[in-house]
């Protein structure tokens, strides 16, 4: 298992992520009287002085930002900022949080600002109005996620990485962070406004109604070839995205050998009844586990079925599926279990 931390000498064992929160929300308990004066005083250097090195104790590419909160008057935001890796980390770091009161709240992402429209920044010396924020937009066919190609007047003036920062910046602000990553695909950071933009103002809608095709779970069925080019069959949730999931860490990978078998290596007869009772009660499994794991995909090729679950370490959901492989008689079944914050395991099927 991969660890976050540090590791002070060779004969001390690696600080675990669970303890690196813990010691920071000690840490936050001792210091509130301090940041709380400091931002009644308006001090901002000194607050980013004294957060920034408690952050990074927890993991060193962590970003954190402190901004308006919805109920409290601030939020401090901890976030993985777009590494999958760190998602778990930043949702653990706020799960650990004390509960918000009338100062501080804590998100493990951006929120939306519903006042986006009026802010304006300094982005490379120049002002970057919101409002001014043109989008072009388009949802390929079959898919689950917008394209957005973002103009503003400002970005012909900005280098290439300034722009895609304005521009990745102004969308969390606009839809939240965890919105981005749920249903923006590809983005471009134009220079010239596309045929057809749209106001900023218009992204919430139309990702709403794109979101509303997916309300019920959905499952695609898909097919191709394994690496040597044998016939693959998968089905895979739909869509498909860490997001929704950010304590689901672990990786457990179940592979059942299979008896009965066309020419192309598929389950076909006996096999593929006992395959599907086998995910009944693998199914039965999980909804007892109460929401700390889930199936994310299956796939069948050459005499082998391969599913794949993702699941919070924390729970038993690996106890189960090696309890329940006990029962079957096709072969000798494995179960592996392994980190994989970002899922990588099923990059292919990643909406």
């Amino acid at each position: 298992m991969r660890l976050f931390g540090r590791k002070d000498d060779e004969d001390q064992e690696p600080v675990m992520p669970g303890d690196l929160i813990a010691d920071f929300w000690e840490w936050w308990e001792r210091t509130r009287p301090q940041l709380d004066g400091m931002v009644a005083a308006e001090e901002p250097e000194r607050l980013a002085e004294t957060l920034e090195p408690a952050v990074a104790a927890v993991h060193p590419r962590l970003v954190y930002e402190i901004a308006p909160g919805r109920g409290a008057a601030h939020a401090l935001v901890v976030t993985a900022a777009g590494d999958a890796e760190l998602r778990s980390l930043a949702h653990r770091w706020a799960k650990a949080a004390p509960p918000a009161d009338l100062l501080w709240e804590f998100h493990p992402s951006r929120q939306a600002n519903p006042l986006a429209l009026e802010l304006t920044l300094d982005v490379g010396g120049k002002e970057f109005a919101l409002e001014e924020l043109m989008l072009g937009l388009r949802v390929p066919r079959g898919s689950a996620r917008i394209d957005v190609a973002a103009y503003h007047p400002v970005f012909s003036d900005l280098d290439d990485e300034t722009r895609m920062e304005a521009a990745l910046l102004a969308l969390d602000w606009l839809l939240g962070e965890d919105d981005v990553a749920r249903w923006i695909g590809e983005i471009t950071a134009a220079t010239f406004q596309p045929i057809d933009a749209v106001s900023a103002a218009h992204l919430r809608a139309v990702v709403d109604d794109v979101a509303s095709g997916y309300d019920e779970e959905q499952w695609a069925l898909l097919e191709g070839q394994t690496a040597g080019g044998a016939p693959l069959v998968a089905t895979t949730r739909y869509p498909l995205r860490p997001v929704d999931y950010p304590l689901f860490d672990q990786h457990i990978q179940i592979t059942l050998p299979y008896s009965h078998r066309d020419e192309n290596g598929l389950p076909v007869g006996d096999s593929l009844i006992a395959l599907r009772d086998f995910e009944e009660r693998l199914a039965a499994r999980l909804t007892k586990l109460h929401a700390d794991a889930i199936l994310a995909a299956h796939l069948s090729a050459e005499g082998h079925r391969v599913i794949h679950l993702y699941a919070d370490p924390t729970g038993e959901a690996a106890i189960h599926a090696k309890e329940l492989i006990v029962s079957w008689q096709e072969g000798d079944p494995v179960v592996d279990v392994d980190s994989d914050p970002a899922w990588v395991s099923v990059a292919p099927f990643l909406s």
